[in-house]
């Protein structure tokens, strides 16, 4: 397990340097410059200076091996579009709101998800197992922005039932939730509908069953063990990805979380904020596919981690 550890942990650093490096080079691409909106303002000594500054007149390599030595010590430099604003403060400041609303969805999702997959491979009632299996398909086909538009269009100017902005009360999470997590139930839901029917019709189900065993134990007990193994390797990058927050959702709900910051950071050429939040989210995405891939391990021990 520790040399299987390690390995990953070598693994998830390389490709996130590999992200970062893409991302850099990526982002110094992109025409047009972080200081676009003062280039009317300021003239050109001062831009001069402005991009002296963050060290922007050096040549890209040089930038690029400057900021991976910063990183190394902690320091995701300042943004250029908050001025003053360090890009760790920035971080620490929003995410704790992505993080709440990014709970709660995942919360709702893995219960939700879960409930409807097992009544879905479970119910002899097959009108009940075609309107799962309809709300599965829709829930996979449609974008959670647009999910996110028709809610508000309905419950928010029609209906007038539930706010749209922001995450003041309990009920303007209803919204947010919903279009965050509606994919991900639909995907679990699957996984443990197909999972499940597989597991049921296996031998060591039989002899529980034939043990006399009560149902719900059986289920319980023997099946969802080996079920939901697919929806444990699924819950880790979902996990990461409602953490970090959606771009689109939170910007379309005007929440003030890490998703918007995302958006804007890109909108405005911020590199520095830009790079920092995508370490976060790739380093989220790396740990959480990694834990994932442990709890797999201890559930079923025939999974060999050391490999």
């Amino acid at each position: 397990m520790v040399r299987y550890i390690t390995k990953r942990v070598f693994v998830g650093a390389f490709t996130l340097i590999i992200l970062m490096t893409i991302v850099f080079f990526g982002m110094r691409l992109m025409p047009g410059s972080p200081f676009a909106q003062e280039n009317k303002s300021k003239s050109a000594e001062q831009m001069a200076a402005l991009n002296a500054k963050y060290g922007l007149d050096k040549p890209v390599t040089e930038q690029y091996a400057i900021y991976v030595k910063n990183v190394l010590h902690g320091d995701f430099g300042e943004s250029l579009s908050k001025k003053g604003q360090q890009v760790s403060e920035i971080i620490a400041l929003r995410l704790p709101v992505t993080a709440k609303l990014g709970m709660v969805a995942f919360v709702f999702a893995l219960s939700m998800g879960l409930i409807l997959g097992i009544v879905s491979a479970l119910t002899r009632h097959r009108w009940v197992n075609s309107a799962i299996t309809v709300m599965a398909t829709i829930g996979v086909s449609v974008p959670g922005f647009l999910l996110a538009m028709l809610m508000m269009v309905l419950f928010a100017v029609k209906l007038k039932l539930l706010p749209v902005i922001g995450l003041e009360t309990p009920q303007s999470y209803i919204m947010p939730v919903l279009a965050l997590s509606f994919s991900s139930i639909s995907t679990i839901a699957r996984l443990t509908r197909s999972s499940l029917r597989d597991v049921m019709s296996s031998d060591y189900i039989t002899l529980a069953r034939s043990k006399g065993t009560k149902e719900s134990l059986v289920v319980i007990k023997h099946a969802l063990k080996n079920a939901i193994l697919p929806v444990v390797t699924y819950a880790g990058p979902m996990f990461a990805g409602m953490i970090t927050g959606s771009l689109v959702i939170e910007t379309l709900f005007s929440i003030p979380g890490i998703g918007k910051e995302f958006t804007q950071s890109i909108a405005n050429r911020d590199y520095t904020l830009c790079m920092g939040l995508t370490i976060l989210l790739g380093t989220l995405v790396i740990v959480m596919t990694l834990v994932s891939d442990i709890a797999a391990a201890i559930i079923d021990p025939r999974i060999k981690v050391e490999k």
